[in-house]
């Protein structure tokens, strides 16, 4: 059985937008800040992925950059499987892509059913408001990073109802860079 695993940079204020993109007020905030082991928290997270689960525009900007580079890292972005939900992306380019277009809860619990491990949605701002919604979040890993950016779209907005979390790891890297592993408490 797969498990749902979000996986965000966010500043101090919740800001999650354009963590490392160019079209936004503070480009590249989070190269601002040295994350010094953080980097190997995120390159185990994504060699512990089944799968990729993506928004459209995360899927975009994944599938303009990770095929243009070399190494383990992104031979393994490159060759697993890569899930994207959208209703208007036909004819996906980078390999190994599904497009699911159908009902976001049906979709995601085949999913869950179908991949054995980690299914990984970085960023997909969007798509994780509505997986955290529909109660079909397993694990959320934030990397906060110690900036008020004052504006941008926030991770979470209103939810339908509380949920439960439980703080599984907290630990400090770089200059600041806090890192929180949250499970779902069910």
């Amino acid at each position: 059985m797969g498990r749902v695993v979000v996986t965000e940079f966010v500043s101090l204020d919740g800001v999650a937008e354009a963590p490392g993109g160019e079209d936004f007020r503070y480009p590249n905030w989070s190269f601002e800040v040295d994350r010094g082991e953080g980097e190997k928290f995120k390159e185990d997270e994504a060699f512990g992925a089944r799968a990729l689960l993506l928004g459209r525009r995360t899927y975009e900007g994944f599938a303009s950059a990770w095929p243009e580079y070399e190494g383990a890292l992104a031979d393994k972005y490159n060759g697993m499987p890569k899930y994207v939900v959208s209703n208007t992306l036909t004819e996906p380019r980078w390999n190994n892509t599904t497009v699911l277009s159908g009902d976001l809860v049906s979709e995601v619990t085949a999913l869950k059913e179908e991949v054995d491990g980690e299914i990984s949605v970085p960023g997909s701002l969007s798509l994780v408001r509505g997986l955290v919604g529909h109660d079909l979040v397993d694990e959320i890993r934030l990397m906060t990073f110690p900036l008020l950016l004052g504006h941008g779209r926030r991770l979470f907005g209103e939810t339908a109802d509380k949920s439960a979390w439980r703080l599984a790891e907290a630990t400090v890297y770089g200059d600041g860079v806090l890192v929180t592993v949250h499970r779902r408490a069910r």
